[in-house]
């Protein structure tokens, strides 16, 4: 990318918070349009992105902030080019400042590993565009190529792996559709009753130990998932390890790694994972209460890198239990 105006150097509100690395859309051919006709870039991203005002598009726009790939600005009069990437900068009213700080843990030259704090996202997305781990890991290392390896939840922290050299990021993308990385958690959760009556009368000891094997699909709001009848695709390895004042504290192995898979298993054993907004029952939306995260952490991650051979293990510290 050609070096660009800085788009935070533009007259804005102070309550606007504006994304530092732009995001782009391909302009579809015509053949995918289903029979609709844009003429400029500007009708297409209003039609493309009804959640915006069009009177925003054209503010954008005018203020230098929609380009090309080789940098030239787009204007309001852009013919309309299948294929092309436009790139913008998205924008939110008032970006949630995380309170918590990730830790970098290991760095090469492919990877960067690191530990993700509760409450901060990934990648930008919804009220988040700097507030994200890529963008503060960029800004710390000024390298510009940083990019997650795997998915990690907003609300869950832990260890994560990072890439840095774009010529080798398929190669640990490659370790987790392999299933050639292992990954331990650690949470917390109310006992049932059932569970401590047992544990009092000593009918079952620690550890407590579960296979969890069944169906995940996506719920109602879609962001949401939940168990149905039919063949499993999701496994989890779950234990009880230690008690305390009706919690328990428990180890957690996915084998598959279904979007939220750990908290719906813990739903699905009577044991809501502490403090998840999610599940069982999905709470109203609403600002982050920092003094209540996610009890669910990344606590351990091991895999022989693809290109060094180095057998790596990488752990932090874990829950306060």
């Amino acid at each position: 990318m050609p070096n660009l105006s800085n788009p935070h150097d533009q007259s804005l509100s102070s309550t606007t918070a504006i994304a530092a690395q732009p995001s782009y859309v391909v302009l579809p051919r015509v053949s995918e349009l289903a029979g609709k006709q844009y003429h400029t870039v500007l009708e297409f991203l209003i039609e493309h992105f009804k959640q915006i005002d069009a009177s925003v598009w054209l503010q954008r726009i005018e203020a230098g902030k929609v380009h090309w790939q080789n940098g030239e600005l787009i204007t309001a009069d852009s013919i309309y080019q299948a294929t092309a990437r436009v790139y913008y900068y998205r924008e939110v009213l008032a970006e949630t400042k995380v309170p918590f700080a990730e830790q970098v843990l290991y760095q090469d030259n492919d990877t960067i590993v690191v530990y993700k704090p509760h409450f901060l996202p990934v990648t930008p997305g919804g009220n988040y565009v700097n507030e994200c781990l890529v963008h503060r890991l960029r800004i710390a290392t000024q390298i510009d190529t940083v990019a997650p390896a795997h998915r990690l939840d907003k609300d869950t922290a832990g260890v994560m792996l990072m890439t840095l050299n774009p010529q080798t990021r398929h190669a640990y993308h490659q370790l987790f559709l392999d299933d050639k990385i292992t990954k331990d958690y650690q949470a917390i959760a109310t006992l049932t009753p059932q569970l401590l009556a047992q544990l009092a009368d000593n009918t079952v000891i620690l550890p407590v130990h579960w296979t969890v094997k069944n169906r995940i699909v996506a719920a109602n709001p879609s962001f949401t998932m939940q168990v149905v009848e039919g063949e499993a695709n999701s496994h989890s390895e779950i234990s009880l390890v230690a008690v305390k004042d009706g919690f328990g504290l428990f180890e957690l192995s996915p084998i598959t790694g279904k979007t939220h898979q750990l908290r719906v298993h813990m739903q699905s054993l009577g044991m809501p994972i502490l403090h998840d907004r999610f599940y069982p029952v999905l709470q109203p939306k609403g600002p982050d209460n920092f003094d209540k995260p996610l009890q669910l952490l990344a606590k351990r991650l091991r895999f022989t890198d693809p290109i060094s051979g180095i057998s790596q293990d990488f752990q932090c510290q874990g829950l306060n239990f």
